[in-house]
C-alpha cells in the first residue's frame, strides 16, 4: 500500500483530501438546513466544495508569499458579508455559524498541505461534530447554572495558574516537601472530586441510590456512607439499595486510592496493583450480592440523595492542604523517633480521619522506609477506615440493613487483612 501511495503524486492526494473534506462540511450544512425553503442560503455541499478547491488552487500557485490566497480569502469574506447583510435585513437571522465554517473550509488547503494528518482530520471532525450538536449544546446551556462557570474558573486557577508558578524548593532541610508537591496533591484530589461532581450533576442527574453511592465514593466514601446510612433509616422499602450503595462507595474508595498511588508512586502501584484489583472486584461483587440479598421487586421511585455540592470550595482545598502538610511532618517524626512501629501505629489511627492526605504522604516515599512497609501502612489505613465506616453504617442506619452491612464489611475487612500477608 505504501508503494502504491508513493506512485500517486502528493498534489493529487492533497487535492482529493481538500475536496472531500470540503464536501463533507458542505453536506453537513445541507443536513443542518433541510427545511430552509424560504431562506436563501449562502451555499451548502457544492458551494463549500468549490470554496475548498479555490483555496487549494490559490495556495499552491503562490505558496511563498500567499498574496493570491489572502486575496481570495478577502473576496470570499466580502461575499459572506454581503450575504449576511441581506440575511439580517430580510430574514432577521443573526447566525454567523455558516460564515465561520465557510472560512474554515477555505483554509483547508494550507492545513492539508503543511500540517500532519491528525491535525487537519481533527479540525474537520470538530467542525462536523459542532455543526450537528447545536440543539444538544442549547439544552446543555439551559441546564448549566452561572455558578458552574465560576466552579470551572476555580478549577482552572487551581490547576493551570497556581500549580505552574509555585516554587519547587523544599520548605525545610530535613523533608523533601515543596510548595509544588503540596499543591500538586490538592490539584489531583480536586480533579477526582470535580470529575465526580460533573458526572453526578450532568450525566447522572436523575440517578438513584446506587449511582449516588458509586459517585459519592469517588469523592468521599466515609461521607457517602454516613449520608446513605441516615437516609436508610427513613426508607425501609429500598433497604437493599442503600446497603449495596454503601458497599459500592467503598469499592470506589479502592479505585480512588489506586489512582492516587499510580500518580504519586508508580513502582508502589505496580507492586500492589493485584491486591487493589482483587479488593476492588471483591467489593463490587459483595455490593451486588447485597443488592440481590432477599431482593423484592417493588414499584418504588428512587430519589437523588447526594447533593450537588461544589467540591472546589476554597476552605476544602485549604483543609486538605493543611492535613497533607501535617501528616507529612507527623509521619516523618513518627518514623524518626519510633521507627516502623510508629508508622504502623499512625496508619491504624489515621483511619478515623480523611486518609487521602496521609496516603499521598506515604506514596511520595520520602521517609526512608521500605516499599513493603509503605504498602503495609497503606492497607492498614484502608482497613482502619473500613472499620470506621462499618461503625458509622451500623450506628446511623436502620436495623433492617445492619445485618447485610455487617456481613459485607466483615468479609471485605477479613479478605483485606489476609492479603496483607502477601505484601
Amino acid at each position: 500500500m505504501e508503494q502504491i501511495l508513493q506512485l500517486i503524486p502528493k498534489q493529487l492526494i492533497d487535492f482529493l483530501l481538500v475536496t472531500l473534506f470540503a464536501l463533507f462540511i458542505g453536506l453537513s450544512q445541507r443536513k443542518l438546513h433541510p427545511a430552509a425553503e424560504n431562506i436563501r442560503l449562502f451555499g451548502t455541499d457544492r458551494t463549500f466544495t468549490f470554496i475548498g478547491i479555490l483555496g487549494y488552487i490559490l495556495y499552491i500557485i503562490d505558496p511563498e508569499y500567499l498574496f493570491l490566497f489572502m486575496g481570495g480569502g478577502f473576496v470570499i469574506s466580502m461575499f459572506l458579508g454581503i450575504n449576511y447583510f441581506f440575511k439580517l435585513k430580510y430574514y432577521k437571522d443573526f447566525g454567523l455559524t455558516t460564515v465561520f465554517i465557510a472560512l474554515i473550509t477555505y483554509c483547508m488547503a494550507p492545513l492539508v498541505i503543511t500540517q500532519p494528518a491528525w491535525l487537519y482530520i481533527l479540525v474537520v471532525v470538530t467542525v462536523l461534530i459542532f455543526t450537528e450538536i447545536k440543539e444538544t449544546l442549547g439544552t446543555l446551556t439551559a441546564q448549566i447554572e452561572k455558578e458552574e462557570f465560576i466552579t470551572l474558573a476555580k478549577f482552572l486557577i487551581i490547576a493551570g495558574i497556581i500549580l505552574p508558578i509555585v516554587p519547587n524548593k523544599p520548605i525545610v532541610d530535613f523533608l523533601a516537601l515543596t510548595p509544588y508537591k503540596i499543591w500538586l496533591a490538592v490539584v489531583v484530589i480536586s480533579t477526582i472530586s470535580y470529575l465526580s461532581y460533573l458526572l453526578k450533576k450532568f450525566v447522572f442527574k436523575k440517578s438513584g441510590i446506587i449511582i449516588s453511592g458509586i459517585l459519592g465514593g469517588m469523592y468521599s466514601s466515609t461521607a457517602t456512607t454516613i449520608i446513605l446510612a441516615k437516609k436508610s433509616k427513613e426508607d425501609t422499602q429500598l433497604k437493599n439499595n442503600y446497603a449495596s450503595a454503601i458497599i459500592l462507595a467503598t469499592a470506589m474508595m479502592y479505585l480512588r486510592i489506586g489512582i492516587l498511588m499510580m500518580i504519586f508512586n508508580l513502582d508502589l502501584f505496580k507492586q500492589n496493583f493485584l491486591i487493589f484489583l482483587i479488593m476492588f472486584v471483591l467489593t463490587i461483587l459483595v455490593g451486588i450480592g447485597v443488592y440481590f440479598y432477599q431482593h423484592k421487586k417493588e414499584e418504588v421511585t428512587e430519589e437523588n440523595l447526594m447533593k450537588d455540592k461544589n467540591p472546589l470550595e476554597f476552605k476544602v482545598a485549604m483543609l486538605f492542604m493543611v492535613l497533607f502538610v501535617a501528616f507529612t511532618f507527623v509521619t516523618y517524626f513518627a518514623v524518626k523517633y519510633f521507627g516502623n512501629q510508629g508508622l504502623n501505629f499512625l496508619s491504624i489511627i489515621v483511619g478515623v480521619t480523611d486518609i487521602d492526605p496521609f496516603l499521598i504522604t506515604l506514596f511520595e516515599g520520602k521517609h526512608n522506609v521500605t516499599i513493603e512497609l509503605i504498602s503495609m501502612a497503606t492497607f492498614q489505613a484502608i482497613i482502619s477506615n473500613n472499620v470506621l465506616k462499618l461503625i458509622y453504617a451500623l450506628f446511623f442506619s436502620g436495623k433492617h440493613i445492619r445485618i447485610p452491612i455487617a456481613v459485607a464489611f466483615a468479609l471485605i475487612i477479613i479478605v483485606n487483612i489476609l492479603l496483607l500477608f502477601f505484601i
